[in-house]
């Protein structure tokens, strides 16, 4: 019988004390509950130090009494008295003895050499005050009071240690004594360490996990030596070095707030300090929500400290982002300064100060686009490469970037890469370090160029990481849908062919292209009504909107979509309680041209409303005035409506409720679902998401893709060659498409502009009453041109700033260049001579007025409430699909139909829509096809959830697998549960995996079989004499997507 469980409290603090003592070598100071005027300035201890150290008897009494007369004010409150003792044992006390002795630093602790400080530890010390309070430990450094640990039965929740620490630091208890205090403890047996620092709210204390994120440097207080995770923990975090380290690295006064790292704050920057000392680029890849910008604070802080004249430069790609950034460095007492020119960018990098410095891409070149590469309308974007480029050859004769820099760039998901950092060299010389950090993982569209600019990840730390260590909030989602129906389609008809008359039958099929899509019937007028109502419901009835703590957005398909939702909501109570906020500018220039005369187009529709909405004010100004409301009133400003912005760098803690009603994806979705997942009052569990476009398998993919690691970072070695391979690629399509447009038109005799004409329209020898037949005859053909010349345009624009790179000289781009505009022109000159080309704006106020006179919608139907079931409960039970591909002696369970489902469902909800319309005789047919494809979506599924939801309640009522702490990821248990739950051999195994594995073992191809054959022998060495079918292990690696 374990006598631990449910031991006394006495028990574990005499267990800790024994810790101290003879594992950490604190020097025990005793049981001080009846020893008089204990204090947290130790003067005895903190002199028998400071002469050690070598100074004077009056230099020690001059700084103890200014350290204490700091230590006993609090006339300005605990924050300013903590701050101030905090810079003394930084910085030190300068003083001066003698009015005609110079001033003298004297510096309380030796941060340089840590084990040159004396630390010390008491027990049930004793506190006079209003109130007497006794801490069960207070550790000492040099006799200041540094750190209080409260201690609680394992039977009793730490968080009556930790409502203990904040009591106590109120008026009427004991203040005073935490004015030296720097950190604050409370834990368990059962419940490990939390901590905090003063005036931290219950709800942000942290609790201490080892290790954290990816990598993780090994501790020297292994779990299998001290399997108690409050004795583990509280040596990792007391072990001298770290203590002091974390003290003088990971503290800041931001803003009125006190805050200490995270865990995970703490190890990205541990993880990338090595990196730094080498200027070895890489990517901090930390979830959403989970701290980035103070991350960046305090790494930017210890570079500026332990590398001689650093200095720094952030840049980001958003003007909401570089204003973030600036206020929150300031906030924290650091004076960055922001460059709001490409002038005054290369004016701050040629002068030795400021040492930190903050800017958008934008301001590096000049931001005229003529002499950027286009066909046609397309252009290829000026990415921060190009930016780069120009700025370098602009440098004033004298230019030369002083000082060691390191440069963050932020979202750095969005940022093109490929010639990044020889541009960066240029500019700032050639050490010049790059770190890219995201809170999205990188897909596999963005990895390739992340990785060519910024090198491998230097740590990482997943969403359900975040989630479990409550750092973030986990989801709640329900899908809602508001059927649809198509009415009076005789009338459609006829409507249509009148209004249409005159159009070629490809101008025709254009239009309905145009206006048959998902988002034109969705933003029908009745549809939105019924969605209003909605919301205005929940309004009233979902505690945290109707309590007034909590607010929501809503997600638009588009701009006039959102200025149609705003319109509606004006006849309802959250008139006055809700705005729009996008990027539209609201000028007249943007209308000059939308008066049709016959109806409003949607341009027009968004400028009247946007006149309405902001009044006389700029929509700068309105724009943050929302916000501000919004963040600091949620009882106020109860709903924001957006398109894309503020779905990304935009924190409002209040933001519990995020409705969608926009096709999303990828990072895109991610970003914009955790605009409810940050931590906010005691009353916020969850956040909530309430989805009206059928997102489940998408919102699915994007989780799995920031908890399972599926989009792990490259070895340093896979590096090398991947400018070239993504190149490579790029060239092969290109001159492949390039082909297939000459491949068509080598029929075509002569190769004039009439012979282009006479073979996609019409002869000019056709006679008149014929011509029109003709041309209708060519259209397929038509068609086919207009695919192969778009296609040739994208892909040359993909890599027309990269031609040289991609292996071609400078007279061969020129003469694609050439090809490809030669090849556009032509499209363009076809589709005007045919009557393809067609000003389809003039149609959009009649087509706007069928979708909103013929299509009805009903009252929403709630597919699914997912009750008290969080989204990652439901993820994590439903497994990965991989395991669908287990061989059946492997595999636990049956095959999902859920998961059947999910991928039918998703390929029929997201897959594109028909390219041609024409394949519809009707408009009408057309509309109630696309109609009945959602109606039949819907229905399978709801099937599809309330399977998923039966599988997971059927899992929560079988008892769990118990995993030794080790096996903590998917992939460990796999091999744990197959390889005779023979922990040090799963761990071999796994540890083989991550270092042989290399991108792209899974392919087909030859270089993915031969990276399998390695991987496999590597596999079997390990494995070597161990019964066990191989194939079977092989087909396990391979569905597991963490490796």
């Amino acid at each position: 019988m374990d006598t631990n469980i449910g031991a006394k409290e006495r028990v574990t603090q005499n267990r800790l004390i024994g810790l101290f003592k003879n594992v950490l070598k604190y020097t025990y100071l005793g049981n001080w509950e009846t020893r008089e005027d204990n204090a947290n300035i130790e003067e005895k201890l903190l002199t028998a130090y400071l002469s050690r150290r070598g100074y004077t008897d009056k230099e020690i009494r001059s700084s103890i009494v200014k350290l204490k007369q700091s230590a006993n004010s609090l006339g300005g409150g605990l924050y300013n008295a903590n701050k101030e003792v905090y810079t003394f044992l930084r910085y030190g006390v300068n003083i001066q003895a003698e009015v005609t002795e110079k001033k003298k630093m004297v510096h309380l602790i030796d941060w340089a050499n840590p084990m040159e400080n004396d630390f010390q530890i008491a027990e049930e010390v004793t506190i006079q005050g209003a109130s007497d309070r006794r801490p069960d430990l207070v550790v000492y450094v040099n006799g200041i009071a540094l750190a209080v640990i409260e201690l609680k039965r394992s039977t009793v929740s730490a968080h009556e240690g930790i409502r203990q620490n904040i009591r106590n630091q109120q008026d009427g208890y004991i203040p005073r004594f935490f004015t030296t205090i720097q950190l604050l403890f409370a834990g368990n047996d059962t419940e490990g360490l939390h901590y905090g620092v003063i005036k931290t709210p219950e709800k942000f204390w942290l609790r201490w996990k080892e290790p954290c994120g990816e990598p993780c440097q090994p501790s020297h207080f292994t779990a299998k030596e001290y399997p108690n995770e409050l004795d583990r923990s509280v040596l990792q975090f007391f072990e001298p070095v770290r203590l002091l380290e974390y003290i003088h690295d990971f503290i800041i006064f931001d803003g009125g707030i006190k805050k200490t790292a995270r865990p995970n704050q703490y190890f990205a920057v541990k993880a990338a300090q090595p990196r730094v000392r080498k200027k070895q680029n890489g990517i901090i890849w930390h979830s959403q929500g989970s701290g980035k910008s103070l991350t960046m604070v305090w790494l930017a802080q210890w570079i500026r400290e332990n590398v001689s004249d650093a200095r720094v430069v952030i840049i980001t790609d958003r003007d909401e982002l570089d204003k973030q950034i600036e206020s929150g460095f300031k906030d924290v007492g650091e004076q960055i300064q922001r460059a709001k020119s490409g002038g005054k960018l290369i004016e701050m990098l040629n002068a030795a100060e400021p040492w930190l410095i903050c800017t958008l891409i934008h301001k590096f070149g000049n931001k005229n686009d003529s002499d950027a590469i286009s066909v046609g309308n397309k252009k290829a974007s000026k990415s921060l490469d190009l930016y780069l480029e120009e700025l370098a050859k602009s440098l004033p004769a004298d230019f030369c970037a002083k000082g060691n820099i390191y440069v963050f760039i932020d979202e750095c998901h969005r940022t093109q890469g490929g010639m990044l950092h020889e541009a960066m060299k240029h500019i700032m010389g050639n050490d010049v370090m790059l770190i890219g950090f995201t809170g999205t993982p990188l897909l596999h569209t963005d990895k390739k160029k992340s990785i060519e600019t910024f090198g491998s990840y230097i740590h990482s730390y997943k969403f359900n990481e975040a989630v479990k260590d409550k750092v973030i909030l986990d989801l709640r989602y329900e899908a809602r849908n508001v059927e649809q129906y198509l009415g009076k389609r005789e009338k459609i008809d006829e409507w249509f062919d009148t209004k249409t008359k005159g159009l070629s039958s490809v101008a025709r099929a254009a239009l309905k292209e145009r206006w048959a899509k998902m988002e034109k019937l969705f933003s029908s007028k009745e549809r939105i009504d019924r969605i209003v109502a909605d919301i205005c419901q929940d309004m009233s009835t979902k505690r945290a909107l109707a309590g007034g703590y909590g607010n929501a957005m809503l997600v638009a398909d588009s701009i006039y979509q959102a200025c149609r939702y705003w319109e509606v909501f004006q006849s309802t109570e959250l008139k006055g309680h809700c705005a729009v906020v996008t990027s539209y500018d609201a000028s007249t220039a943007s209308v000059k041209d939308e008066y049709q005369g016959d109806g409003e187009t949607e341009d027009l529709t968004k400028y009247e409303v946007y006149q309405k909405m902001i009044g006389d004010k700029t929509p700068e100004q309105f724009e943050t005035w929302a916000k501000k409301e919004f963040t600091d009133h949620p009882g106020d400003m109860k709903l924001l409506i957006v398109v894309d912005k503020l779905l990304t760098g935009f924190d409002a803690p209040s933001a519990t409720y995020l409705y969608i009603d926009k096709k999303m994806r990828d990072h895109n979705l991610f970003q914009a679902i955790c605009r409810v997942n940050r931590v906010d009052s005691e009353e916020k569990d969850f956040g909530y998401i309430i989805d009206y476009q059928d997102l489940f398998g998408a919102v699915k993919s994007a989780i799995e893709d920031y908890t399972n690691g599926a989009f792990d970072g490259y070895d340093d070695d896979d590096i090398e060659g991947l400018l070239s391979d993504r190149l490579t690629e790029g060239r092969k399509a290109l001159e492949e498409s390039l082909q297939a447009v000459y491949t068509m038109c080598e029929v075509i005799h002569p190769q004039t502009r009439e012979g282009y004409f006479a073979y996609f329209v019409y002869a000019e020898t056709t006679p008149v009453e014929d011509q029109q037949k003709e041309c209708e005859e060519n259209a397929n053909k038509r068609e086919t041109f207009y695919k192969l010349v778009s296609r040739l345009v994208r892909r040359y624009i993909d890599i027309a700033n990269e031609m040289e790179q991609a292996g071609y000289t400078t007279e061969e781009a020129a003469d694609i260049k050439k090809q490809v505009d030669y090849f556009n022109d032509i499209k363009d000159e076809i589709k005007l001579k045919s009557g393809d080309a067609l000003d389809l704006k003039y149609y959009d106020p009649a087509m706007r007025q069928l979708i909103d006179n013929y299509v009805r919608a009903e009252d929403s139907e709630k597919l699914v409430d997912l009750a008290d079931i969080s989204f990652l409960d439901l993820i994590d039970t439903q497994g990965d699909k991989a395991i669908d591909s287990l061989p059946k002696k492997i595999k636990q369970n049956e095959r999902s139909v859920a998961e059947i489902l999910a991928a039918n469902m998703r390929k029929m909800i997201i897959s594109e829509r028909p390219n041609n319309p024409a394949y519809f005789d009707k408009m009408s047919d057309l509309l109630n096809h696309l109609l009945q494809e959602q109606k039949d979506g819907k229905i399978q599924y709801k099937e599809l959830i309330k399977k998923l939801i039966e599988k997971l309640k059927e899992a929560r009522s079988t008892i769990k697998t118990k995993y030794p702490a080790t096996i903590d990821t998917k992939g460990k248990q796999a091999l744990y549960d197959n390889l005779g739950k023979d922990e040090t051999l799963a761990l071999r195994v796994h540890e083989t995996i991550k270092a042989n594995a290399r991108d792209g073992f899974r392919d087909m191809d030859s270089s993915g079989l031969k990276k399998m054959k390695a991987l496999r022998r590597a596999v079997e060495r390990v494995l070597q004499g161990v019964e066990v079918n191989i194939d079977d292990i092989m087909q396990l690696i391979v569905a597991q997507r963490e490796y």
